[in-house]
């Protein structure tokens, strides 16, 4: 039984680009594809599915994360722009940062850690808060996530009928995160990011 599937349904469709950060009590998710039709964003405790058609060669793209622990999907908010998916998913219990995003140790080169959101463990909230990345701190983001965006809906499929694609996002730059040269959180030189257990912080 695989803990995690890169695809679901259509078996053409590809797994979406997607970053990631965390807080004690949360991790901040977006999923990189631009102009997305026809798209189902599902939360469950465990689990993230999205499936949507997008990006500039029109392909249709389907994503299934089984997290590392259980998330609160009722506490948990999401948006949409014409670039991408932003998610604020709210962790079940706060406590220490998880070591990887995933339920298994099997590493996806379609999942990265998003260096624009990430603050080390022992930094404490608060994000950039000179503009840089996101553009916003903390709760600037989660304010917007609230007046931009909303709730997952249940079973519904979330986003599928949530477009928020013009506007305000111009005046508030998501970022795209590309050409990033750090180092990241595992201190290992990996400027790529991707979904790696993260070593504990002295």
């Amino acid at each position: 039984l695989l803990a995690m599937s890169s695809t679901s349904g259509d078996s053409s469709a590809i797994p979406a680009p997607v970053k990631w950060a965390q807080r004690n009590d949360k991790l901040y998710l977006t999923i990189c594809l631009e102009d997305v039709q026809n798209k189902q964003l599902d939360l469950t405790s465990n689990r993230l599915t999205f499936t949507g058609v997008g990006g500039t060669d029109r392909k249709p793209h389907s994503t299934v994360i089984d997290f590392y622990a259980e998330v609160n999907p009722d506490e948990s908010l999401q948006m949409a722009n014409d670039r991408e998916i932003v998610m604020s998913i709210r962790k079940k219990e706060p406590g220490p940062y998880w070591p990887r995003l995933t339920a298994d140790k099997v590493k996806r080169h379609w999942i990265k850690t998003d260096f624009n959101r990430w603050v080390d463990e022992d930094e404490g909230p608060g994000g950039d808060e000179d503009g840089g990345g996101f553009g916003a701190n903390d709760n600037q983001l989660e304010s917007m996530l609230a007046q931009m965006g909303g709730g997952f809906g249940g079973a519904g499929g979330g986003a599928g009928g949530m477009d928020f694609l013009k506007g305000d996002e111009e005046d508030f730059d998501l970022g795209d995160g590309e050409g990033l040269e750090a180092d990241g959180p595992d201190g290992n030189g990996k400027k790529d990011g991707e979904d790696e257990e993260i070593p504990p912080l002295e």
